[in-house]
């Protein structure tokens, strides 16, 4: 599936989901994975707009629906229907026309600091692994992880499935995870661990991840997955404002591609917009 997928590179794939569900109407701080339950519709418009934007690959609203996140909202016992659910919304939405890489996301527990066991977190991106691809999901992909240790537990859970896995980190601004891991440590680490496509993800914006993806390219021969923000956010009353427009966005994408990058989408702040000029470009 992805050697056809990449035969036509940059593939591209979808923008933010988040400030798209609370366009809809989420609240700030709500768990947008439960809407998987109680308002699929809205979750398949943010889909379809995608789809309709240009998007080759959209992803699920699935981001937080590992079951010690969701034990946050008292919602862990729902784990395996909301990610199936999540996927089935986004195959919906996708029909034949475009594939479908399901979100993991962190757990949002420090593993080198214990606050849960290795084993629990394996056993839960393992549960929601299973239910996304039972949900008819085409790939995972796991974003916005800020520890190798736990992309690699995610990575493993994953691979139980037998789909495809991209497995990104996030780097901040001076090029380095939270941990102090390169984005080349980082690669080596994740090809050797099996993973099919590498990356990043949010952090910071596009400008920065021409670097980060060089970097990521000398340690992997795999295909490179990004997905930069809309630039850094600014707070206004409150709520993160993301200032990089479509046309901004899109005038530094051929140095990404240049760089290496083989799957080209945004993270936060992104829209629609800046995928239907993505596509367009």
């Amino acid at each position: 599936m992805l050697e056809r997928l990449l035969q036509d590179r940059p593939v591209i794939t979808d923008g933010a989901w988040g400030t798209e569900l609370q366009a809809r109407g989420l609240a700030i701080g709500a768990c947008s994975d439960e809407w998987n339950l109680a308002h699929a519709d809205r979750v398949e418009e943010v889909a379809r707009a995608y789809v309709d934007a240009g998007s080759r690959v959209i992803l699920t609203n699935t981001f937080g629906a590992n079951r010690v996140r969701l034990a946050e909202f008292g919602l862990a016992d729902q784990a395996g229907e909301i990610n199936r659910r999540g996927a089935a919304i986004s195959r919906r939405a996708a029909g034949d026309r475009v594939k479908v890489f399901a979100s993991i996301g962190p757990t949002g527990k420090m593993l080198m600091m214990d606050e849960v066991p290795a084993e629990e977190i394996l056993a839960g991106f393992t549960e929601q692994a299973q239910a996304l691809q039972a949900g008819g999901a085409d790939a995972i992909v796991l974003e916005t992880m800020a520890e190798l240790a736990e992309v690699q537990l995610a990575l493993a859970a994953a691979q139980t499935t037998g789909l495809p896995v991209v497995a990104c980190l996030v780097f901040d601004t001076g090029g380095r995870t939270m941990m102090g891991v390169t984005p080349a440590q980082a690669a080596q680490e994740l090809t050797a661990a099996g993973a099919d496509v590498i990356g990043a993800n949010c952090g910071s914006g596009i400008g920065d991840f021409i670097s980060i993806c060089q970097a990521l390219r000398s340690g992997t021969d795999r295909p490179l997955w990004m997905k930069p923000n809309a630039g850094l956010p600014e707070m206004v009353a409150g709520r993160a404002v993301y200032r990089s427009t479509p046309a901004e966005f899109v005038a530094q994408v051929p140095a990404l591609v240049a760089a290496g990058a083989a799957f080209v989408g945004g993270c936060c702040g992104t829209t629609p917009q800046h995928i239907r000029a993505l596509a367009r470009d």
